[in-house]
């Protein structure tokens, strides 16, 4: 019938292997969690570099950026926080299916954030990374002065202040970067993560 020619069946799209053969890479997320001011977006800026210097074609998906664009539309309470990292889940599964290699800096505070993460994206696409950094070194960097908001009553719901973090069950790498440094962090993740885009694993 003519529906079919215009409403194409799902498995005549273009499939992610054959996207990724185009790239020479594999599609991956890779999720920075941590409090804010431990460094999720600075390594993810350094992470991206390396990348690009390895001809390698990234995204990064920042949490504060995302929140001034695609999810405008969302608060601070609970729900759309779940919201918002459901959507940015959504949004890096767009991208690996493309095979994109996506990095993702977003707080995702509780198991819950976290499971659902999981869940869209999978194991075998995900490489979950712990930012452990204390939370008095995040004060110190805190050029926003948010910390100092939350701690006065101005911001509600802040994460490790008026708002729980839970820390991750199985990260696959946990990183301080009070004591370890943008340079030395973003290497360790390179080298951990390199074979698993190359064309070799696809």
């Amino acid at each position: 019938m003519i529906y079919n020619t215009i409403f194409p069946e799902r498995e005549r799209f273009i499939e992610r292997l054959q996207k990724e053969q185009i790239l020479k890479q594999r599609g991956i997320v890779i999720w920075f969690t941590g409090l804010s001011g431990s460094g999720k977006s600075t390594l993810a800026q350094e992470l991206e570099k390396k990348f690009h210097s390895k001809d390698l074609l990234t995204v990064v998906l920042d949490g504060d950026k995302i929140r001034k664009g695609l999810n405008a539309n969302l608060g601070f309470s609970y729900s759309d926080r779940i919201e918002n990292i459901r959507r940015v889940a959504e949004v890096s599964k767009l991208f690996f299916c493309t095979g994109i290699i996506t990095i993702a800096a977003c707080i995702t505070p509780t198991r819950e954030m976290q499971n659902t993460v999981r869940q869209i994206i999978g194991d075998d696409d995900l490489f979950e990374i712990y930012l452990n950094t204390p939370i008095d070194i995040c004060e110190k960097r805190d050029v926003k002065g948010l910390y100092k908001k939350a701690r006065n009553g101005q911001v509600k719901n802040f994460t490790g202040i008026s708002s729980i973090y839970e820390i991750p069950k199985n990260p696959d790498i946990i990183l301080n970067t009070a004591n370890q440094s943008i340079e030395e962090c973003s290497c360790l993740i390179f080298n951990r993560i390199i074979n698993k885009i190359g064309l070799s694993e696809v």
